[in-house]
């Protein structure tokens, strides 16, 4: 069972920067041409974010953040998922607020009253699917602990936290708001560490938060090796067994590796075409957590969430375009 605690509203409950995502096709010669290091997340200002917007081609719209990506995909699974993040008044709020809804995601943050915009991620996928990110936080970093609804809290089996909202003290701060509610409900607490440079730049805390509030941790192996500052994943990834109850390690074309005490299991990737890596993570972490909040045992969690990403990263766009509700009844019935 995921928690000792009996009959959650919710299977999930993610945490995260709310934020429109524009994904679009680029040559290399773009990312040359603004400065930008392949396969990387850089934030930008507002100023930036328009010029990049305006030169940029067209592209797919949506709500985004790597836990509303996350979010939105467990809900296609056929978890019961909410999310809390803040965007402004504006027309992108609505923008969001209006597509993480339709998604089956229930949304009752309220929106920031003046102030910054709405965030927006402008990726720019290069023709080998690597995904550049350059992200403008607007009013996401306005989330804190005030926007923390205990209740909520206590109502989801896990609550799951995006590494990338960790930059701002009063998301940290927020972070641990989440833990300790959860923890006094008998909830869990999931982590995605989201990026090794977000990393690098907390690792201190990063490692206190992991240690001391978190139950299951998600990473790939840039990820995990820069949060325990090893060379080998491997090495990290024993460190993390002793860190949390449960780790889920991302490998790309190698799979994934899920730890949880004495006990590792190795699950092959689903072999697809590289379109665009945008997601790869975030849906992997929906499918590993729709198969773990519905009882499923630890290799399932990992084959549907490993099915979700190659689904993702086949196509343009961070959301699974076939029906994987079907995949999801197979394993249930499988396990």
């Amino acid at each position: 069972m995921v928690s000792p605690a009996e009959n959650p509203r919710f299977d999930i409950l993610g945490i995260g920067n709310a934020i429109v995502d524009v994904v679009a096709p680029v040559h290399e010669a773009f990312l040359s041409r603004h400065d930008m290091h392949k396969g990387a997340m850089a934030l930008i200002d507002a100023e930036t974010a328009e010029r990049l917007y305006a030169d940029m081609p067209a592209g797919q719209e949506s709500s985004g953040g790597s836990a509303g990506n996350t979010c939105a995909v467990a809900a296609q699974l056929g978890a019961r998922v909410a999310y809390l993040g803040k965007v402004a008044d504006d027309q992108l709020g609505q923008v969001f607020r209006h597509d993480i809804t339709a998604a089956g995601v229930h949304f009752p943050s309220a929106p920031l009253a003046g102030g910054a915009p709405t965030a927006r991620c402008l990726i720019m996928v290069t023709p080998d699917g690597q995904r550049t990110m350059n992200t403008f936080l607007g009013a996401c970093v306005t989330f804190g602990e005030a926007d923390v609804d205990a209740a909520l809290v206590a109502q989801a089996a896990v609550t799951y936290l995006e590494g990338y909202l960790f930059d701002p003290p009063s998301a940290q701060a927020a972070f641990r708001a989440a833990a300790a509610a959860a923890h006094a409900a008998g909830r869990q607490v999931a982590l995605s560490l989201s990026d090794a440079f977000c990393v690098d730049r907390h690792r201190a805390a990063f490692r206190d938060l992991v240690e001391g509030h978190v139950d299951i941790l998600f990473a790939n192996e840039a990820e995990i090796c820069s949060l325990y500052e090893c060379s080998d994943w491997r090495e990290a990834a024993a460190w993390a067994r002793r860190d949390v109850a449960l780790a889920a390690l991302t490998r790309s074309e190698a799979g994934s590796v899920v730890v949880r005490g004495g006990d590792t299991v190795e699950v092959a990737a689903v072999p697809t075409s590289v379109v665009d890596t945008t997601g790869a993570g975030d849906a992997y972490a929906a499918g590993f957590l729709a198969a773990l909040t519905a009882g499923l045992p630890l290799d399932q969690c990992g084959r549907l969430g490993s099915i979700a990403a190659a689904e993702v990263i086949s196509h343009y766009g961070a959301r699974p375009q076939r029906d994987l509700r079907q995949e999801m009844a197979r394993l249930a019935a499988q396990g």
